[in-house]
């Protein structure tokens, strides 16, 4: 299963959510859409990257992004482990990258609304998602 066709599909339920509910926390997001968590940064990676979301404490809020420059320089330490290393793992991105999954996913988000990654699905219950530079 490609993991960015799932993360842009997100985006547009994210941003359908946000525009009704406004303001959220993370997991009032996740209950509404049904989503997996790392689906869920993934998408807030994307709209980062389009400079429409902001987190303002606990809440995620569309609006001008104040997300670009962390999720920026993770993006750029995401994009040079799968430039070394190839076809990695997320779990090995975060190791390698030294940063924690959350932000991995963010970062995927970033690149893939850049259309510089891919990646498939190996298995969402085990957190088996794989990621490669186009």
């Amino acid at each position: 299963m490609n993991v960015i066709d799932s993360i842009e599909e997100i985006v547009g339920k994210l941003w359908q959510t946000l525009s009704v509910e406004g303001p959220l926390d993370e997991s009032k997001i996740i209950n509404e859409i049904k989503i997996n968590n790392n689906l869920f940064y993934g998408a807030v990676g994307w709209l980062a990257r389009e400079n429409k979301i902001q987190k303002i404490n606990s809440n995620y809020l569309l609006g001008t992004t104040n997300l670009t420059e962390k999720v920026g320089a993770d993006a750029g330490k995401v994009w040079l482990v799968l430039d070394t290393w190839g076809e990695v793992d997320a779990l090995s991105i975060s190791k390698l990258a030294r940063i924690n999954e959350n932000d991995v996913f963010l970062a995927i988000g970033w690149l893939a609304r850049e259309g510089k990654i891919e990646g498939r699905i190996i298995d969402i219950k085990e957190n088996k998602i794989k990621f490669w530079l186009k």
